[in-house]
């Protein structure tokens, strides 16, 4: 039997130009696969410079052998020869058949020409929720997908109807295209975004203004989204992605979600970002500190339960007390002292290290007396004591020596202070 007689080939497997079946399938800088021979004859021939198949110009006339589909037309030719029906026999193993061993690199190279044309048609399609629904879910937890996603310009694509979709609604146009706007980040937020090129991609003016602006009025989802599309271009070394916001707005925006009572992972979610922003902004821990982010942090530290969160909030409070208005707001709230003393060997080791810097800050580096007033009172002062009977790191237990012996005078006076901590504190003199 020959192949075509009785089975017609996958259209896959067709030449675009002749509609043959491919001898020696390469593609081209579109991505569209041609039989070599048809493809030369186009571009030498006929001396054109653009895709047969979709028109676009080539960005080179250079031709990549498609090795995968070759050996996948050559494995379905031989699945059909005689030689090959003759071998078999009715009690072969389908496991072990030709056809199944086609199964998965034929289903994947048609998964693959499906969202490639997928993302062809978004940017024209009226329906384009449903659309990038329909491309989420061809790369949602699948690695091969999301990587022909990038190499197909995905990011790009979903960039351009983000951009699009924010430019109606700004123009006054129907909140649905905010909708659109919403929908295309899911899209992004399920991709890794570890590879330069995806950061880059995403960096893009196009991307990255649609993305702050669910940060800022996105509904809850849309505001998890774009805070996870922002933390993994954070993880992944983008040190630029703040160049290009406005951080007042951003802290302001990332504060709200802090304050209002949201899901866990949303609050999670702000926590990262925000380290981000304070990290990487110059002027972020100022801008931060200016419109309240020492309050908002105490209060949550205050009622955290879960260790990740509180080594956070610790680690953004050493931050923003690094600067001096930051250790100003934090003398001005009554319960800072109290929420930090909570921790110090409760949480973690880590959040006991970062609570002694945090109290190292605004009592050795600028102390002020009524911090150091609540340091005795809310019991910060007995658990440094306690800390120095402990194995700690040395820098830790260095700071909190210096701690008690730089302020130990200070604190001797209070009748509140225990008389054992004072004879303790007569051995370090």
């Amino acid at each position: 039997m020959e192949v075509g007689m009785e089975e017609e080939p996958p259209h896959l497997f067709l030449c675009p130009i002749s509609m043959e079946l491919m001898d020696d399938p390469v593609t081209v800088s579109t991505g569209v696969t041609y039989d070599r021979r048809s493809i030369e004859r186009w571009l030498l021939q006929y001396g054109r410079a653009t895709c047969p198949a979709t028109m676009q110009p080539l960005a080179s006339v250079d031709l990549t052998p498609n090795h995968t589909l070759k050996r996948v037309i050559d494995s379905w030719r031989d699945r059909g020869s005689p030689s090959t029906s003759a071998s078999s026999s009715p009690s072969t193993s389908s496991l072990s058949s030709p056809a199944h061993d086609l199964a998965t690199p034929l289903s994947r190279m048609l998964e693959a020409e499906r969202l490639r044309s997928a993302l062809a048609d978004l940017e024209e399609t009226p329906f384009k929720v449903t659309a990038l629904r329909n491309v989420r879910s061809r790369i949602a937890g699948d690695v091969a997908m999301q990587c022909e996603f990038v190499a197909s310009g995905g990011i790009q694509v979903v960039g351009r109807v983000m951009a699009q979709a924010l430019a109606e609604c700004g123009a006054g146009g129907d909140f649905s295209a905010f909708t659109v706007c919403e929908e295309a980040a899911t899209v992004l937020a399920v991709l890794p975004l570890s590879d330069p090129a995806s950061v880059g991609f995403v960096l893009a003016p196009e991307c990255m203004r649609p993305v702050m602006a669910l940060l800022q009025r996105g509904g809850a989802e849309a505001r998890l989204h774009a805070m996870d599309i922002l933390t993994k271009i954070s993880n992944a070394g983008a040190s630029d992605w703040i160049a290009g916001v406005d951080v007042d707005d951003v802290v302001k925006s990332l504060l709200e979600l802090l304050s209002d009572e949201g899901p866990t992972r949303l609050s999670s979610r702000a926590l990262d970002v925000l380290l981000a922003v304070v990290e990487l902004s110059q002027c972020g821990p100022a801008k931060a500190v200016e419109v309240g982010a020492v309050h908002v942090l105490v209060e949550l530290l205050a009622d955290a339960d879960d260790r990740r969160d509180a080594e956070r909030i610790l680690l953004l409070l050493k931050r923003l007390c690094k600067c001096p208005e930051g250790r100003l707001a934090f003398a001005d709230h009554g319960l800072s002292v109290a929420a930090v003393a909570k921790t110090m060997m409760r949480v973690s080791e880590l959040a006991t290290q970062l609570a002694v810097k945090v109290l190292w800050l605004v009592s050795v580096v600028a102390p002020s007396e009524k911090v150091l007033e609540d340091m005795v009172l809310t019991g910060a002062v007995a658990k440094l004591l306690g800390l120095l009977h402990v194995e700690i790191p040395p820098a830790t237990k260095q700071k909190t020596v210096r701690m008690v012996r730089i302020n130990g005078g200070f604190w001797r006076q209070y009748s509140c202070f225990p008389t054992d901590l004072r004879d303790y504190l007569r051995l370090l003199d």
